[in-house]
């Protein structure tokens, strides 16, 4: 049927725009709807067809795919487009990377909307691959490559009027198009101050409150549900008060979390909490069309055929996925183009030994890290540590951190953890936001620097080892990504993801996803980049021991 110029579908028809359901029969023709005929009122037993969903804001690189690889596991859960930040790969290769994933989206079958990402590097405290100036992202919305400014995550700079900044925000305005957020904590009148630069959403509200000061500033909320930070819980509150002020997003989801669904889990959810179903389908489906300005259908005449057909109302199960008109999902089979991957990266260092990562401590006050499950920011703990050569207090789970500089030979910079609970061995990941330097976590400098040294010879992955025994998953593409298929990345991952929580000891729901933020320097508190530890409240390094 997905190969026809025109075609019929019998179903229950849901009408997002006018909130009504009505069986009845869409009419496709070229790619597009041509007609919505509505007989009589809804059928129980039919299958209905509806819209879409949309994911508002996703970085394609944190699921370890390809852009096409992510497309056939996101068709399966009635995913038919993203906004998707590429700033992840275009930390590592500028703005080539972002070339990149634009032409693998545009070759495989699925709606990615891209952004021009605005900060790269995210900091100046740590050492990326390239750097994206105004012109740089200019040019890219010259192309039309892009289609909105990605997540301005400097907001100090913002809230200061820094001018390099403020000519990335001038470019998207001068080509009319959305200006993301990201500034986690922000509230009252710095909410105000940041909104006011232009600044229309933010995917990093923890809180009610928080939303709340940011949506009285004039903002959009885009409630987090991802593999590490899961804000659901505490902001569904939202679609009861503000269900026009709301999108959902997964921003960061791993491949085996997305192996098991997308933003279907949140219609699902939603309904369980008992919220009208219309306002769960415009938040899914309308809001991020209307906010982006996406060339992505509604199910309405005239429209691209981008649309799904669903068992029923209360599951979600996906029958099927149209995307202009295309069936990309049938059910049991996903029909995605196939497309040849190449292989772009930055790696440019050799292996190094555990006497490179000793960490001589003097006895007193030392700062500690302390990781949160479920979380991306971190909190500043203090406790008086023994002097001498630290590798781990496994009964206090403080564990060391290090980050090693990827892109040129550098001292590794080191640091102590809480909150990872590992017994034995060390894990490490090139997946390190934003700059995507090497970051690990371990028990002792063997393990440490063997992990390290895997992740080194493979040009980047994610890796765990334990004495004699050593896992790893490959990640070529940019130290961020896997050539390989969904549901072949999604079983190795988890393979990986296995042996850290149950042979060393992990108590981490997301361990690999945890450690990928803990050198991620713009969200709070204490974090550590390749230069060294920084607190992200102050926005400046602070010492391991000693004021």
């Amino acid at each position: 049927m997905d190969k026809k110029k025109e075609f019929s579908i019998q179903a229950n028809i849901i009408d997002i725009i006018a909130g009504m359901i009505g069986f009845g029969v869409v009419t496709v023709k070229d790619g597009f709807v041509e007609k919505v005929t509505i007989n009589g009122p809804e059928k129980t037993g039919e299958p209905y067809l509806m819209p879409g969903f949309i994911d508002a804001h996703i970085h394609i690189e944190s699921s370890m795919l390809t852009p096409p690889a992510f497309a056939g596991i996101a068709v399966q859960h009635g995913t038919v487009a993203t906004v998707s930040d590429p700033h992840e790969i275009a930390n590592v290769c500028g703005i080539e990377g972002v070339r990149y994933m634009v032409n693998l989206g545009r070759k495989s079958g699925f709606k990615f909307f891209f952004g021009a990402p605005s900060c790269v590097p995210a900091t100046s405290f740590e050492t990326a691959g390239a750097t994206l100036s105004a012109k740089d992202i200019t040019q890219l919305f010259e192309e039309k490559s892009t289609c909105y400014l990605s997540e301005m995550m400097n907001y100090p700079a913002v809230l200061n009027r820094d001018p390099l900044v403020m000519d990335k925000i001038a470019a998207a305005k001068q080509y009319d198009l959305p200006i993301d957020g990201h500034a986690p904590g922000l509230r009252g009148e710095d909410a105000k101050t940041y909104a006011a630069a232009g600044i229309t959403t933010d995917h990093e509200c923890t809180t009610l409150a928080e939303a709340t000061d940011k949506i009285n500033a004039d903002m959009h909320i885009i409630i987090r549900e991802g593999s590490a930070a899961k804000n659901y819980n505490a902001l569904h509150p939202l679609i009861g008060k503000n269900p026009d002020r709301v999108m959902f997003c997964s921003d960061d989801k791993h491949p085996d979390d997305l192996l098991r669904g997308h933003i279907n889990q949140l219609v699902t959810r939603s309904l369980d909490h008992g919220y009208p179903l219309m306002d769960i389908l415009r938040i899914t489906c309308l809001h991020p069309i209307l906010h982006y300005k996406l060339d992505c259908g509604l199910l309405q005449e005239g429209d691209p055929a981008d649309m799904i057909m669903v068992k029923d109302l209360k599951t979600f199960e996906v029958l099927s996925t149209w995307i202009n008109g295309v069936q990309v999902y049938d059910g049991d089979k996903v029909d995605i183009p196939e497309v040849a991957i190449p292989i772009i990266n930055s790696f440019s260092i050799e292996a190094i030994q555990p006497d490179d990562i000793k960490l001589e401590l003097k006895e007193g006050d030392t700062k500690i890290i302390k990781a949160i499950d479920g979380e991306i920011v971190t909190e500043s703990l203090s406790q008086i540590m023994k002097g001498g050569n630290f590798e781990s207090d496994i009964e206090n789970d403080i564990l060391k951190i290090v980050v090693v500089n990827r892109y040129s030979k550098a001292r590794p910079a080191i640091a102590l953890i809480n909150g990872f609970g590992m017994k034995q061995g060390a894990i490490a990941s090139s997946v390190a936001h934003d700059s995507h330097n090497i970051v690990a976590v371990g028990t002792n400098d063997r393990d440490l620097a063997t992990c390290i040294n895997q992740v080194i010879a493979h040009k980047g992955g994610v890796a765990a080892s334990e004495k004699n025994e050593h896992h790893i998953l490959p990640l070529p593409i940019g130290g961020l990504m896997s050539p390989d298929d969904g549901e072949t990345v999604g079983h190795a991952y988890e393979a990986v993801d296995q042996f850290v929580k149950q042979a060393l000891g992990s108590t981490l729901s997301a361990p690999f996803m945890t450690l990928s933020f803990m050198a991620l320097l713009v969200i709070p508190t204490l974090k550590l980049s390749d230069k060294g530890l920084f607190d992200g409240k102050s926005f400046h390094f602070v010492k391991l021991q000693g004021e």
